[in-house]
Formats: C-alpha cells, sequence, structure tokens
C-alpha cells in the first residue's frame, strides 16, 4: 500500500490488494479501500478489529475531540469524530462513504451496499489490458470508456461480494431495498455539497521536486523544466 491509498498494479512488485478488483486511481475497492490501525495502549483496547467505515477526513475530527478541542463552527467539516469507535470498538457509527474522480461522484458506500454511478477504469483501446487492474478483465465492470449508470446505478453487496464481481439484479428486491436507502442520501449529499477550489487548480511541473536530498549520492539528481504554470485538466 502507499500510504495515500491502496495498491498500484501498474507497478511491478508493488504488492496485491487480495480479493478487491482493480488498484490506484480507481474507485473500486482496490484504489480505495485500506486498512487501519489504532494504538495508544491504555486507552484504545488491544486486539479488537472493527468494521467501521472511515476515511481521511476523518482523522481531523476525531483528533480535535480527543485532544479536548471544539471543531470549527463557521463551516461544514466533512470529517466524524470516530473516537468511540476507537475507545469501544463494538460500537459502529453509520454513516456514507464518497467514491470521487476529479468533480464527479462515481460511487457511493452505505452500510453494505455499493453503488456505481459511473464506473470506468482507464482509457485505453485493448479491451482485454487493464493497466490499473492487471488481470482483472470483469465484463461490463472493469471499462475503457466511461459509462454512466446514474439512471439505474451499478449495484454490489460489498460485504458479501468484495471483489465487485457480481452485480445485484436490478430487478431484484435486494437491489430495490438497497437503493430506497441510498437515492435519499445522495440526494441530500449532491444537493447540500458546497465544491471548493481545488488547491492543484494550477499545475506546473517546474515545482516537482527533481532534485530530492540525497540524489547526488545516487548520481540521480534531474534538472527541472522552466516554470510554466497553466489550468489543470481533470479527465472527469
Amino acid at each position: 500500500s502507499s500510504g495515500i491509498n491502496a495498491e498500484w498494479p501498474l507497478r511491478p512488485g508493488a504488492g496485491d490488494n487480495g480479493p478487491f478488483v482493480c488498484g490506484k486511481e480507481t474507485t473500486y475497492e482496490g484504489g480505495m479501500r485500506e486498512p487501519g490501525v489504532a494504538w495508544w495502549p491504555g486507552t484504545i483496547p488491544g486486539g479488537k478489529i472493527t468494521h467501521q467505515l472511515g476515511t481521511i477526513m476523518d482523522l481531523f475530527t476525531t483528533s480535535l475531540t480527543i485532544a479536548g478541542v471544539k471543531p470549527p463552527i463557521d463551516r461544514i467539516i466533512d470529517g466524524l469524530d470516530l473516537s468511540p469507535v476507537l475507545m469501544q470498538p463494538s460500537e459502529l457509527i453509520d454513516r456514507p462513504v464518497w467514491y470521487y474522480r476529479g468533480n464527479e461522484m462515481m460511487a457511493v458506500r452505505v452500510g453494505a451496499y455499493k453503488a456505481h454511478y459511473w464506473l470506468w477504469t482507464e482509457f485505453g483501446n485493448d479491451p482485454t489490458y487493464f493497466s490499473f487492474c492487471q488481470g482483472q478483465l470483469i465484463p461490463n465492470v472493469t471499462v475503457h470508456d466511461q459509462v454512466n449508470h446514474t439512471a439505474a446505478p451499478v449495484v454490489f453487496n460489498i460485504n458479501m461480494d468484495p471483489g465487485e464481481r457480481y452485480m445485484l439484479p436490478a430487478h431484484s428486491h435486494e437491489y430495490k431495498a438497497a437503493m430506497a436507502v441510498i437515492e435519499p442520501i445522495v440526494k441530500q449529499h449532491k444537493d447540500t455539497l458546497v465544491r471548493g477550489e481545488p488547491s492543484l487548480n494550477y499545475c506546473d511541473n517546474a515545482v516537482m521536486n527533481w532534485a530530492p536530498p540525497g540524489c547526488e549520492e545516487l548520481g540521480y539528481c534531474l534538472d527541472g523544466p522552466p516554470s510554466k504554470p497553466k489550468l489543470c485538466y481533470w479527465d472527469h
């Protein structure tokens, strides 16, 4: 795992995502899901496992609570306080988890179910090859073209099918029951979402670290290109 999200199968020897499909740069479970470890002897019970869904945004709110600091009230804080779960792993906080790619909400996880509103792996011409999903050709799931499923999202029972291989039939009772819960949550999210200005709205290759400390010893320092800031373009 890379420390920012899941394993990158494009890099030889980078790791293995086990049962999860695809890897980094995708919104499938293999591109987003990571384990989390919390350690605080005497406060957090040791040797416990929780199935709580969390995101990196929760670290901010949780850390404030543990430090006895109230979060700001002049803005919407996206992260949740997960300290009750850390102190008592048997507790679970019911919450949705959003899967974004660029500005588009690709999928949402609510409880055991994950609904894909868009499916997309990467651009390409070979229908049998996906560099971010090596060896994982799943018909109608791993796709080169951006496929819009907003009218009828593709739903998986992640608890039963963590590899996202078996779509729930749209006519099934399970599908309809899951979407009856998910649809109002998605509507409220989109109705109340306040979009931020991306911090990387302007891209400039010159700001990349072409000569990190120690590169002299390796003989691998690179000369950076001239600065040419430009408006970033996101494929989705």
